[in-house]
């Protein structure tokens, strides 16, 4: 019998450390070869670990939340033959982000002295929590008397809605303390409304790893970085909502269904047609600005982890018909789990759509280090003054931020308003420049 160390491989070009989300083996389990045993995720990508071997699991290296490099040991399996590990060979601790070490077991002692050694006695403390509860509550106090607590104690009881004058206290001169308040809430104290409602003062913790921690990252990186200016403005999007109903009730049955993304996507390509620095990133450590002739727009999509993008690339080289499918296709990847590092990867300018919700404006944050996001709120029906009288007609604001340090507000303006022509006149969209 033998050992094999597992360490995490390269997970993808230019990555040097993955973050463990998921076991999928448990020490003393049985694995076969390419069973996979667990799961680390990288710019948003996550990636399954398989075991080049058979054998049983005797040693896990990481727990999960933890920040791995490429190279570390994650995983010890006892194998049939020799190995990869010498003997007395051990593997080195796996270290996460910012957390020290475990600190090794200590020995354990001989038989004689755990004999010899006599078992401790243990007195509970006395505490006032027994009789601040055996205490009848709900007694007001005389008008004017004020209760005795610390500052502490009086701000606890503030938040939970608790008028002291009905607490009893167990300290010295009926002082209200911590205690107390714990068995004024036992004992059904506390918020009460109609009905026998009752305050819930309980507080989940919920580590922040996985995909939402690099959907934190990325919002901290954007947020430290970038100088954002919003611009919003509102679209008749009445024309392109007739020409995209009468498209979807003749459209082939191969064609997908037409939201009005592809038509956003398509009007955005030839905005940047004219103002290309906006389709760019900008590599804020190196001061350089890097302009892109193909326009590979990100597509913010929500899935039941998480804030994904995946990336509908080259959509100057897509119709309306390839973009609506594209963006299909990679929206059903990122919801499922399956889209790939490269999918979520390599945007050039983003859309993001909360107009699903209700919200008729939004302040879009920039997909660092992209320099723009157009951003798609509610459509909604509004009378609207043709000259002579008032018309309805359904109007759609976009809400689109630019970085300020190399997006000048004013071609900000021009972008937002070339886009709103196209939209407004959905004909000028299918004209080839």
């Amino acid at each position: 019998m033998g050992e094999h160390i597992i360490k995490l491989p390269d997970v993808g070009e230019g990555v040097a450390e993955a973050e463990l989300v998921e076991w999928l083996v448990d020490e003393g389990a049985n694995v076969r070869e390419d069973d996979v045993l667990a799961a680390v995720m990288t710019d948003k990508a996550t990636v399954e670990i398989p075991s080049p071997v058979e054998g049983k699991v005797i040693w896990r290296g990481a727990s999960i939340g933890e920040i791995i490099a490429v190279g570390s040991p994650i995983i010890r399996l006892e194998v049939d033959g020799p190995g990869n590990v010498k003997p007395g060979e051990e593997p080195a601790p796996v270290k996460s982000n910012g957390a020290a070490e475990p600190a090794p077991a200590q020995p354990e002692p001989p038989k004689e002295a755990k004999k010899a050694a006599p078992k401790p006695k243990i007195e509970k403390p006395a505490t006032t929590v027994a009789a601040a509860s055996a205490a009848p509550q709900g007694a007001m106090r005389k008008e004017g008397e004020a209760p005795l607590a610390s500052p502490a104690v009086r701000k606890r009881a503030l938040d939970n809605g608790v008028d002291l004058r009905r607490v009893l206290g167990s300290g010295p001169a009926g002082r209200i303390t911590h205690e107390d308040l714990d068995a004024y809430f036992e004992t059904g104290g506390g918020i009460r409304g109609g009905g026998g409602l009752v305050a819930n003062t309980s507080v989940t913790e919920t580590p922040v790893i996985g995909l939402r921690r690099k959907i934190a990252e990325k919002m901290e990186a954007a947020n430290a970085r970038i100088v954002p200016i919003t611009y919003v403005d509102e679209v008749d999007v009445t024309a392109l909502e007739d020409l995209r109903k009468e498209l979807n009730a003749t459209r082939k049955e191969d064609r997908p269904k037409l939201t009005i993304l592809p038509f956003l996507m398509r009007a955005m390509v030839k905005a940047i047609a004219e103002q290309p620095h906006i389709n760019a990133i900008f590599d804020d450590e190196a001061g350089v600005v890097h302009n892109y002739g193909g326009c590979h727009i990100g597509v913010a999509a929500q899935t039941p982890n998480g804030l994904m993008v995946p990336v509908v690339r080259h959509a100057e080289a897509r119709d309306i018909w390839d973009c609506a499918a594209e963006v299909a296709r990679l929206s059903e990847a990122a919801k499922g789990g399956t889209a790939s590092r490269e999918e979520l990867s390599g945007s050039t300018i983003t859309i993001t759509s909360l107009g699903a919700m209700g919200g008729i404006v939004t302040t879009p944050v920039i997909n660092h280090p992209e320099v723009a996001i157009v951003g798609v709120n509610k459509m909604q029906v509004l009378p609207k003054w043709d000259g002579s009288e008032f018309r309805p007609r359904k109007i759609m604001n976009l809400s689109s931020s630019f970085d300020h340090r190399v997006i000048d507000g004013w071609d900000a303006a021009v972008f937002v308003q070339r886009i709103k022509a196209l939209l407004e006149t959905p004909a000028m969209i299918f004209i080839q420049d």
